[in-house]
């Protein structure tokens, strides 16, 4: 895997540029294969973000994905580490879903159930799947069934024309339904 370090705003020193090759180099060697890693310094020159002097922007193509992590803090060294582990974090999420899908066959789920590596708003995950047989129902009977299970949302195959509606409680407390055109 080939790491190409470079700086912006600041000179990195041959030690942090060796030092980034080790550390992303082998959080690469999870995919293995000739893919290009560019590992990007920036320094803030700001007195009022001087937590986050350092900043550390680690980018690939990988799998057919671009893989973009930063990571910032006072010292560009402890930077490094961060974004190095958040690399290798995303790396291994990525290989494991690659092969959880190429494995085929067996259960399929969104989301494996497990430990979460950080926070992201694209990747939520689902923490309960819950199965019930649909049968056909007038709105009003639907409405009854959302309030005797206590929900805000209830889905239903309506029985006034044989199509799939979603009921729910709007924020004036009247009811909304929702079907496809």
């Amino acid at each position: 895997m080939e790491v190409r370090v470079h700086g912006k705003r600041m000179h990195v020193g041959a030690d942090l540029v060796e030092l980034a090759q080790e550390k992303v180099g082998a959080a690469g060697r999870i995919f293995g294969g000739s893919a290009t890693v560019d590992v990007e310094f920036s320094e803030q020159h700001n007195p009022r973000v001087a937590a986050e002097r350092f900043r550390v922007e680690v980018m690939t193509r990988v799998a057919g994905r671009d893989l973009r992590v930063e990571a910032a803090s006072a010292d560009a060294r402890s930077s490094l580490d961060a974004a190095s582990e958040k690399f290798e974090r995303r790396l291994r999420r990525l290989k494991e879903r690659l092969v959880e899908r190429g494995r085929g066959g067996g259960e399929k789920r969104l989301n494996q159930q497990g430990e979460r590596a950080e926070n992201d708003s694209v990747d939520e995950e689902i923490v309960r799947v819950k199965q019930f047989a649909i049968k056909p129902m007038m709105p009003e009977e639907a409405a009854l069934q959302m309030d005797m299970l206590g929900h805000n949302f209830f889905f239903f195959l309506n029985g006034e024309n044989d199509r799939y509606g979603v009921l729910y409680r709007r924020r004036d407390g009247s009811l909304g339904l929702i079907e496809p055109s």
